[in-house]
């Protein structure tokens, strides 16, 4: 096994993780692609990749962040909405044999996918993250919606009308490349965190230079892919997400509060949803969490998971006690609905406090 920087992946070790993931069977998620690690060893000096061998073969590669006293993360922890490691069927190796050749007394993940066999039996806590299934075409999704929700439908399509008449001609643009829009999207996701009280993602250095290296990238795998809904010459509603050949993952949406009342969001996700059969995707994973839009448009659900991987010792002993009380007492408020509506109406007080 060896354990190297991102950066130092040689070109065949590259082509190998792409073909051992194309073998999982799993939804291909551009975060599970070299890429999207390759970019994230570029902002995160933490970033390791540990390459596993078999038979004089690469058999394996486990990306993960490290910190001090041998606490690991995720790779990319914070914003991956999918995570953990690339391996070939039936290699045989524990999480605790792992964990011991990277040097980590644990690993902690909060969107680990299914199928992630090594990690099962560390898993704490189960989400589902909603999906829009449009393999069988725009149509065929459209068609669901209506016989789901007529009224959701009718209402929003009205609305892009309506957007038309008043605002300006409704253009939709599924892959935009002009970082002036990027950079639009950025501060209206900066400012809609701090309308609801919550961290700032986009405050993070690391953050900001991450999404705007990925706009840059293009590879089948994993691309940067921001699409933007125009009035006019205006942007009004965009969102920054990865895509492989057959799965968008939702990642930063965002809109312009003026234009709220014709919910340009909402038919911003339809027309990626239409855009994206278009070009051949199969599914949106619009990503962990409940809220209102994901319910209104949503076909199914992936499940992703939460816990950390743990290798006995005083480091390990150290890190349960600084993240394991919080985490508990996070899911605790999460998994009572009305607790996480007290704590959301907390949290929409605070951000209106700090926009004063």
């Amino acid at each position: 096994m060896r354990v190297i920087k991102p950066e130092q992946l040689r070109d065949q070790e590259i082509e190998s993780w792409r073909a051992l993931r194309a073998k999982t069977g799993l939804p291909a998620s551009p975060f599970m692609e070299p890429e999207f690690t390759l970019t994230v060893g570029r902002v995160r000096p933490a970033a390791w990749v540990a390459v596993l061998r078999q038979n004089g073969e690469d058999a394996g590669f486990f990306p993960y962040e490290r910190g001090p006293l041998g606490h690991g993360r995720a790779i990319g922890f914070g914003v991956s909405d999918c995570q953990g490691a690339v391996l070939r069927s039936g290699l045989g190796i524990s999480a605790r044999d792992l964990l011991r050749a990277c040097s980590l007394s644990a690993w902690e993940y909060d969107n680990l996918e299914a199928g992630q066999d090594l990690f099962t039996p560390s898993v704490a806590e189960g989400f589902d993250s909603p999906v829009i299934d449009i393999g069988e075409g725009y149509d065929a999704y459209e068609q669901r919606l209506r016989g789901a929700s007529p009224k959701f439908l009718k209402t929003t399509l009205a609305k892009e009308r309506k957007l038309g008449r008043q605002v300006g001609e409704v253009r939709f643009v599924f892959d935009e490349r002009d970082p002036a829009v990027l950079r639009t999207l950025m501060e209206w996701k900066s400012a809609q965190y701090r309308r609801t009280g919550r961290r700032d993602r986009f405050a993070k250095d690391w953050i900001n230079t991450l999404v705007q290296l990925l706009h840059e990238t293009r590879t089948s795998g994993c691309s940067g892919t921001l699409s933007v809904l125009y009035a006019g010459d205006r942007p009004i509603a965009a969102h920054f997400g990865l895509r492989s050949a057959t799965v968008l993952s939702c990642w930063f949406p965002a809109y312009d509060p003026e234009f709220s009342k014709y919910s340009p969001g909402l038919i911003l996700h339809l027309r990626m949803a239409e855009a994206a059969a278009a070009e051949g995707i199969g599914m949106l994973d619009m990503g962990r969490g409940s809220a209102e839009y994901k319910n209104s448009l949503k076909t199914g659900q992936l499940r992703v998971h939460e816990g950390s991987s743990f290798r006995p010792g005083a480091g390990a002993a150290l890190y349960w006690v600084s993240r394991e009380p919080s985490r508990r007492a996070h899911g605790f408020v999460r998994n009572r609905p009305k607790l996480a509506g007290i704590a959301q109406q907390t949290l929409t007080r605070i951000g209106k406090l700090r926009g004063n």
